[in-house]
């Protein structure tokens, strides 16, 4: 399997999915407490954003406008961050 493939699957069947898991937690705290503070829309936007360069990753993977090295890269960053996530949860932290 190439890197672009490796990089692919996880974008697809990793990444993407936690962030929609994490904003569908958002939308449901701000659901039950009926605002959205500012540190909420502010999180929101990030992940949106950061979503959206996913998805041009996928597009560059697509169109082959990504190199194997620089897939390579992106995996072993995702990873890293990833590893540290399960310390710190994307650095997100739970409201009581």
């Amino acid at each position: 399997m190439s890197y672009a493939e490796k990089l692919e699957e996880l974008i697809t069947k990793s990444v993407i999915p936690d962030l929609d898991e994490r904003l569908d937690e958002i939308f449901a705290e701000i659901a039950d407490s009926k605002e959205a503070n500012e540190d909420a829309k502010e999180e929101i936007e990030e992940l949106r954003e950061f979503k959206a360069d996913l998805q041009d990753v996928l597009e560059d993977i697509v169109h082959g406008d990504i190199d194997e090295d620089e897939c390579k890269e992106l995996i072993d960053d995702i990873l890293e961050a990833q590893k540290g996530s399960e310390e710190e949860d994307f650095g997100f932290t739970e409201e009581d």
